[in-house]
């Protein structure tokens, strides 16, 4: 990390990817708390040297690097302290800021095999992940997560104790044969019985080293009977959603899940659920060499690819489900389980790492799915040949989940160009390519990072990270978060309906276990939130409603600019800046946050929750402290009285 970087982080404060710890009293024991955590998530920076005080961050120094350098390195070496010695000496420096030293330690992201990275010999009390700006114990599902991806016997070819042919659906195993037979009619497995057949697929085993045959993992999803998948595993679940109404009150137009009506196995969730993805896609009138039309597009084959990949890549022993929704203009993939190559590795193509290759060879036997890492490759090749946004892959780190965005979306169509006229006025024309691109995708996607621009674009980071702050200084982009948590959003636009592609806790329904924060008004993720409703109304009423909402958002701006143009302020200005937003409207903690330039967490932990506490600011529902779409108000008979009085006694000697 560089010096200009690192004071503009400073500046910034903690979050998702960094951490600052004081070290005058030596080494803080602290420290591998976030070393783990770092390690489990995504990486990051540990900056000794940095002192807080009051929420704000400042450089002291520490007293011999050489010291803290030396403990650092005799305990990150040693097992009894940290599980894997994930540094290297690179990752280690000391830079020198006119008379203080700092220690800067990078954590890099571990590998699937590296993980759990832990403390104190511990896994399981010793396991930490980052979430926002603090250090949060891994629950008993998640470590065990992580040492089933850490190793390298594959998932699904466990053997079930006491599960046998029987639980085995009879026709699903014939439905099997004949798709098979019709592919490769001459194939000698198609002679063989159910048993011998499951044995060249993987769905029976014989293990050499204890001689125990049975039934496999693989086998029993495959094929298996719905009650038999339950009794293996408890929390097993699939789910497939249609969301095409404009209603925001319909959550769903279709839905396939575990009702008894059918043998829930992976065999018959695929082709129940691909048809009804491909439906609707328009099919050209095309002959293949032999003058016959072909039946689909290289788009049909990209959606076979990602379900089939959705099924034969999730961890089936996780809590989580499997979940596929279709909406009006894409479609999304969730499953259970991180990546286990990167994301840069999966968007290159060439390397395969399946959790479940067993599955992989029943479903290739059928002429569906790729080895050798070319599926994803496929879906790359089929939307970009439609000229539709680049299919956006992302990990969910605190539901070790992954998600796939397929998004059916022009990359500038005639009407997004024009609502970005509005926005940006009669500076359009002067805009760079890279300022539209980014400006449509902050349109289609609702939120997007630098990260996420990347994927579109071949300028280096801090090019687009320049662009950004560009367009956020002229109003034409909203900012929300801090570092690699940064967000980007037009300003005081509605959710276009492509958010709902977008990963959502919404889906897996998480147990409270999961819920790091201790607040119960913890500001819901954005996904949450249904479209507005102007987006239904005739175009004179949508353009009535921009112009009211446009008058609205530079009145905010305006009330809010003493905080979001600057990176620090006093605590007590905060607060009145605050009031002032809510005296005449109901604000979300997400508005909030970007309207004064803040994270929605910094917002809600250090203002919200205790002002709410202290009766300066009503709910919205008041009834349902954790209603998804939860706003405040200033409540005009204390709350003016009280942050006056604040700032009077602020401004006494």
């Amino acid at each position: 990390m560089d010096l200009e970087t690192l004071l503009e982080r400073i500046n910034l404060g903690e979050d998702q990817d960094i951490e600052f710890k004081s070290a005058d009293g030596g080494f803080p024991n602290e420290v591998w708390k976030t070393v783990s955590a770092f390690a489990n998530t995504d990486g990051g920076y540990i900056v000794l040297g940095v002192t807080e005080n009051r929420n704000r961050f400042e450089i002291t120094g520490v007293r011999n690097p050489n010291v803290l350098l030396k403990e650092f390195w005799n305990n990150h070496n040693n097992q009894q302290k940290l599980s894997f010695s994930i540094c290297d000496n690179s990752d280690v420096q000391t830079l020198k800021i006119e008379s203080h030293n700092l220690v800067i330690i990078k954590v890099p992201r571990a590998t699937r095999t590296q993980r759990p990275v832990y403390i104190n010999k511990n896994p399981i009390t010793g396991t930490y992940k980052r979430n926002h700006d603090g250090d949060y114990p891994c629950t008993d599902d998640e470590v065990r997560q992580m040492l089933r991806d850490a190793s390298n016997d594959p998932q699904d070819i466990q053997i079930l104790d006491k599960f046998d042919l029987r639980d085995l659906d009879p026709e699903t195993l014939k439905s099997f044969r004949q798709r098979f037979s019709s592919r490769e009619p001459d194939h000698p497995w198609l002679a063989l019985d159910e048993r011998n057949l499951l044995i060249q697929l993987g769905g029976w085993r014989r293990n050499r080293n204890t001689d125990k045959e049975g039934l496999t993992l693989a086998g029993l999803l495959m094929f298996g009977r719905g009650n038999s998948i339950s009794e293996a595993l408890p929390r097993y679940q699939l789910d497939y959603q249609e969301r095409l109404s404009n209603d925001p009150d319909v959550r769903w137009t279709y839905r396939l899940t575990l009702d008894g009506k059918w043998e829930p196995n992976l065999f018959n969730f695929y082709y129940r659920v691909y048809s009804r993805l491909v439906n609707d896609l328009d099919v050209p009138f095309k002959l293949d060499k032999d003058a016959v039309r072909r039946g689909e597009t290289h788009v049909h084959e990209a959606v076979r690819e990602a379900l089939v990949n959705t099924l034969i890549h999730a961890d089936h022993l996780s809590s989580r489900p499997i979940i596929v929704t279709k909406f009006p203009n894409g479609f999304l993939f969730n499953n259970p389980g991180r990546l286990r190559i990167s994301i840069l590795q999966l968007y290159d193509g060439g390397i395969s790492d399946p959790r479940n290759p067993k599955l992989q060879t029943m479903f290739q036997m059928l002429g569906l799915g790729e080895k050798a890492g070319s599926g994803f490759k496929k879906i790359l090749r089929a939307w970009k040949e439609q000229q539709w946004f680049r299919p956006l892959v992302s990990e969910k780190f605190d539901l070790e989940m992954t998600s796939v965005a397929l998004p059916m979306l022009s990359l500038i169509p005639e009407n997004v160009e024009q609502e970005l006229k509005e926005i940006v006025g009669d500076n359009y024309c002067e805009l760079t390519e890279l300022d539209r691109i980014i400006l449509v995708l902050a349109h289609q996607f609702g939120e997007i990072s630098n990260s996420d621009i990347q994927c579109y674009r071949q300028e280096h980071p801090r090019d687009i990270g320049e662009c950004l702050k560009h367009l956020v200084n002229n109003g034409w982009l909203a900012q929300s978060g801090r570092g690699r948590g940064t967000q980007y959003a037009l300003p005081n636009k509605g959710q276009p309906d492509l958010l709902s592609l977008l990963p959502s806790s919404e889906y897996y329904e998480p147990s409270s276990e999961h819920n790091e924060s201790s607040s119960e008004h913890n500001e819901p993720s954005s996904v949450h939130n249904e479209p507005s409703s102007v987006h239904n109304e005739s175009s004179s009423v949508h353009n009535q409603t921009s112009s009211v909402h446009k008058d609205e958002n530079l009145l905010l701006l305006e009330i809010a600019a003493p905080v979001r143009e600057k990176n620090r302020v006093s605590p007590e200005l905060m607060r009145d800046t605050i009031l002032k937003l809510c005296s005449e409207r109901y604000l979300t903690v997400k508005r909030l946050a970007e309207l004064l330039n803040r994270s929605s967490e910094t917002i809600r932990t250090h203002y919200i929750n205790p002002m709410w506490s202290e009766k300066l600011l009503e709910l919205k529902y008041p009834d349902e402290p954790t209603h998804p779409q939860q706003a405040y108000r200033t409540l005009l008979s204390q709350g003016i009285s009280k942050v006056s009085d604040t700032r009077s006694s602020s401004q006494t000697p």
